[in-house]
């Protein structure tokens, strides 16, 4: 199927509950964001889900934190990538089909993500940097690898950082 058949199959809710799965989900994303621009293509991706889940009964299962974390990583594999078909995509970016213990937990805390919060918003990352306030040191992915920065901007609050030691 094209992009458009598959986001018309799932529109109109021709697929059964149970055979769409993790990689499914990416598949969808990525056919959306081929047909529509980026914030149209995530307003109606969320839209499409949360209906495809009422209709099953399932609402619990929406998150909106990984929505748009997922949507956004595979926007962002897009605009790097030079894969041109959907195949190529996949082959280049195995870690997108991973979902337990996938590439979400390099940026989010698992507890995060099963909040009630991260269901309803999009939460930032929590775990992506970790800002030492008293070196200066970013480790970065919450790996421990580690980068100066300067000391001011260690001390001012930014997205997606988390201060530690002060």
């Amino acid at each position: 199927m094209n992009n458009e058949e598959i986001i018309q199959c799932f529109e109109s809710d021709a697929i059964p509950a149970d055979s769409f799965h993790h990689a499914d989900h990416v598949r969808l994303a990525y056919a959306y964001l081929c047909e529509y621009p980026v914030l149209r293509a995530l307003e109606k991706f969320s839209v499409a889900l949360k209906r495809f889940a009422t209709a099953r009964g399932k609402t619990q299962l929406y998150n909106e934190t990984i929505t748009c974390a997922y949507f956004f990583l595979i926007h962002e594999r897009m605009a790097c990538s030079e894969a041109v078909t959907w195949d190529e995509f996949g082959q280049h970016n195995p870690d997108l089909f991973v979902w337990k213990d996938g590439i979400l937990s390099r940026y989010y805390v698992e507890a995060t993500l099963k909040s009630d919060l991260a269901r309803k918003v999009f939460v930032l990352p929590d775990k992506c940097l970790q800002v030492d306030a008293g070196s200066g040191s970013v480790a970065l992915d919450g790996h421990g690898d580690t980068r100066e920065i300067p000391r001011s901007a260690s001390r001012t609050a930014t997205l997606g950082m988390t201060a530690i030691g002060g």
